[in-house]
């Protein structure tokens, strides 16, 4: 977006809205314990119905596990978009919502009661992908760059944990692939239902 669009906008008193989504891409024997991190605060999301500080205090915790896990990051990727319209920006994370659900195991399945059935021993996946998308308000210019190096990756985390304890975020929604233990996401799984992610 142009900078005297943006001058405008901010002349007339409207509210700028971010939205963007970011690919973390994990490997490793390592990286299945982060499933038990993700599945949990995706229970407490769904329990609470949406409640913003409990998807923000999530949020926190997935990100700080992000970041101690940064040793086994592979790739990522980001995208996002500017609005003065918080219809539009919750059009937009809608959009990116549905498109996160619909990536390879990315749902997890609670209502399965099949314990009864499932092998004593689980197959490890050594691939794991989150998908983190915020909305906020004003700016965050770690969250507007491009988030293909570790660096800029670890300060927009770093921005995600600041943005909610300064209560500037608006929409909070997580996925990750595959969603439960014993799935797996392989290579070429990987390649063809991630193909925007760049390596670190």
């Amino acid at each position: 977006m142009s900078s005297w669009r943006d001058r405008l906008n901010q002349f007339t008193g409207k509210t700028r809205y971010v939205v963007c989504r970011i690919f973390v891409h994990l490997a490793g024997d390592e990286v299945a314990p982060l499933l038990g991190v993700l599945n949990r605060e995706a229970r407490d999301a769904i329990d609470s119905d949406g409640e913003m500080e409990v998807l923000g205090e999530g949020l926190v915790n997935i990100c700080q596990n992000l970041l101690q896990m940064k040793l086994y990051w592979q790739s990522a990727a980001n995208e996002g978009d500017v609005f003065w319209n918080e219809g539009e920006a919750g059009d937009y994370v809608n959009e990116l919502f549905t498109d996160s659900a619909q990536r390879y195991l990315s749902e997890p399945d609670y209502d399965s009661s099949s314990s009864k059935s499932e092998p004593l021993s689980l197959p490890i996946t050594h691939n794991l992908v989150v998908m983190i998308v915020v909305a906020f308000d004003g700016e965050a210019p770690e969250l507007e760059n491009n988030l293909a190096d570790r660096d800029a990756l670890e300060d927009a985390l770093k921005a995600l944990i600041n943005l909610h304890y300064q209560e500037r975020l608006q929409a909070i929604q997580f996925h990750f692939s595959p969603a439960r233990l014993g799935d797996e996401l392989d290579n070429e799984q990987l390649l063809l239902n991630f193909p925007e992610l760049v390596p670190l």
